[in-house]
């Protein structure tokens, strides 16, 4: 097995490379893209909604803390519940039925969680949200790597990641805007109701804005529909583009078996592994604590308990992420993914710890909750410019075509699982009675998650090959045995 960060060098030389670039229809690539990371949207939008919508939730169906937090977390039981259907679905049946499915699933969920007459019948619904969510998750950046060729590859991925991060900070917006419509006593009656019946609009449109648009390529080519698959590929680059396309994924379906005996095989271990540990990373890293507990944190830093002042902060640090994606979309193709990685998990460990040193030294108060908001916005600036999108990239690409959505499945079931332990943990190691804050001042858990970083930047320095330029077939061949070279007599 070779060295995973020195693959092959790319089979189409520079020239080639920028012949195919200038012939590459955007007007036919960039809808069809923008049109399945409004899956992205959804999956940000029904994560976050009930950010805003808890409180008055538990205080309409008189919940207690253990139904406050399965009300809140059950929607992580059905993403990685959904992620598990998404990837025999989408290996079966193809990468846009799979979407089709989510975007439905968002649909339902929007429309019966708002309508519920008891807290068991909005459990129901909200587990089905999850389950468009760990669909949408892998089937939009899995569809998006298979269309698009090899040098706009990252940045047309990562767009899923602003369609994400757009949906938490659209879903703030809302939440904030319809707290405003009415008193306590509206809100607790029916407010929280219109903050999930506003996610009836974006997945109907979502699911009509993907009837037109066409298959993956790959996966037709998987299915034999050759002639499909090529015209596909025809219209994204032209005739010498899917000529060449077409050979190559070809000839990785011809050595492929799209089994689950096929992915725990020993030749796919190693991508498998390192799928699984980056999906693993990236939250443990903290992302989702800040993205659903920022207000808390904010609350716990400072004297300001206003509930208005921690949506704006809130809203603050969702924009800086959709900035710094931006970013990350502009260079992903052209700095490359472990560069971006490697700068970016070690600003979001100095930014923890950070933030660590000050609710350890310098106690509470407003003027430190400012300098809080700074290094929360140098971490999520970080975490915006490489590991949230370009892990999803990298997922994207290292698996090979006939099992990318069993693999891809399998990696964000440990995602899912990975977020819902951080959000599970972050309330008892922030807990205000506890032995933790009383020693430490609400800074353990920002060096456990510094800790994270540091494992995150072994592992991408250590591990994970550089991927960008190269189509997908390049990269599934660089995780294949090469043959020893002759022994010289």
């Amino acid at each position: 097995m070779p060295d995973p960060i020195t693959f092959p060098a790319a089979g189409i030389p520079a020239p080639a490379a920028e012949n195919l670039s200038a012939q590459v229809n955007l007007r036919y690539l960039v809808p069809i893209c923008l049109a399945a990371t409004i899956g992205g949207l959804l999956f940000g939008y029904d994560t976050g909604v009930i950010s805003g919508a808890i409180e008055p939730l538990t205080a309409r169906f008189g919940l207690g803390d253990f139904m406050k937090g399965w009300a809140s977390g059950c929607v992580l039981a059905g993403c990685a519940g959904g992620v598990l259907l998404a990837g025999p679905l989408s290996d079966r049946f193809g990468r846009r039925p799979a979407l089709l499915l989510s975007a439905l699933m968002f649909f339902a969920s929007a429309v019966g969680t708002a309508l519920p007459q008891d807290i068991s019948v909005f459990i129901v619904f909200r587990i089905l949200g999850g389950v468009g969510i760990g669909i949408a998750s892998i089937s939009t950046p899995m569809y998006i790597a298979e269309v698009t060729p090899a040098h706009l590859r990252g940045r047309m991925v990562a767009v899923n990641q602003i369609a994400i991060v757009v949906g938490l900070a659209a879903t703030s917006l809302v939440n904030y805007f319809i707290a405003k419509g009415g008193d306590q006593a509206w809100l607790i009656s029916t407010g929280w109701r219109w903050m999930f019946a506003s996610g009836v609009a974006p997945a109907a449109v979502f699911a009509l804005v993907l009837l037109p648009i066409p298959e993956s390529p790959r996966w037709l080519v998987e299915r034999g529909r050759d002639a499909e698959a090529w015209g596909i590929l025809a219209k994204v680059g032209g005739r010498g583009f899917a000529d060449e396309e077409f050979a190559g994924a070809k000839a990785a379906v011809l050595r492929e078996q799209g089994s689950w005996s096929a992915i725990l095989s020993r030749g796919l271990r190693r991508p498998l592994l390192l799928g699984i540990a980056l999906a693993v990373l990236q939250q443990v890293t903290g992302i989702n604590v800040f993205m659903y507990f920022g207000a808390t944190i904010f609350r716990n830093m400072s004297a300001s308990t206003g509930v208005d002042a921690g949506l704006l902060q809130q809203a603050i640090i969702n924009g800086s992420c959709v900035l710094f994606t931006l970013i990350a979309i502009a260079s992903v193709d052209r700095w490359g993914r472990r560069p971006l990685m490697l700068l970016g998990t070690t600003g979001m460990g100095a930014s923890l710890v950070a933030m660590g040193l000050m609710a350890q030294l310098m106690g509470d108060g407003p003027s430190n909750s400012e300098w809080m908001l700074v290094f929360i916005v140098a971490y999520i600036a970080s975490f915006g410019l490489s590991v949230g999108p370009v892990v999803w990239v990298i997922l994207s690409e290292i698996f090979p075509t006939a099992v990318r959505g069993r693999a891809l499945g399998l990696a964000t079931f440990f995602l899912w699982g990975a977020d819902y332990a951080v959000t599970q943990t972050f309330p008892i190691m922030d807990a205000k009675d506890s032995w933790l804050v009383r020693e430490l001042n609400h800074a353990f858990p920002f060096y456990v998650y510094a800790g994270f970083c540091a494992v995150l930047f072994l592992v991408v320095w250590r591990l994970v090959p550089e991927t960008k330029g190269r189509t997908l077939e390049e990269i599934e061949e660089g995780w294949r045995p090469q043959p020893a070279a002759p022994a010289i007599s």
